[in-house]
């Protein structure tokens, strides 16, 4: 389950998996941000806050996420990460070579951090 908030004003997704993700989640997702992105163009971010990568509740709901990548990754200008969890480092490392957003891992504790860099190079860098 993904409990997640967007600011439109910034165009950033905050995003907080709680348990096991689910197929539901990514379509609630897409319901979210693509009328947005038809609207106003790209999403300046997405800020991905957990303190461990919950998994997936079933291959479904892992493959339903793998096209929510796929279907959005261009459209998203930066990732930031924020979590202690070593699950952020190869996150980092292995999905920049299958998304074209820029990704940053960020500790727990930095998340107005996350926040900043998204604002300030999400619109100018």
């Amino acid at each position: 389950m993904i409990e997640y908030t967007f600011d439109t004003e910034h165009a950033i997704l905050y995003v907080q998996p709680k348990s096991s993700l689910e197929e539901n989640d990514f379509v609630q997702l897409a319901k979210t941000v693509d009328p947005f992105i038809e609207k106003n163009g790209d999403l300046a971010g997405i800020i991905i806050q957990t303190p461990t990568f919950p998994g997936w509740k079933s291959l479904g709901a892992m493959a339903k996420h793998f096209r929510f990548v796929r279907d959005h990754h261009k459209h998203i200008k930066k990732i930031g990460l924020v979590t202690d969890s070593s699950i952020g480092d190869v996150a980092e490392h292995l999905a920049s070579h299958f998304v074209s957003a820029e990704i940053r891992r960020f500790s727990a504790g930095e998340f107005e951090a996350a926040k900043r860099w998204i604002i300030v190079r999400g619109r100018f860098g």
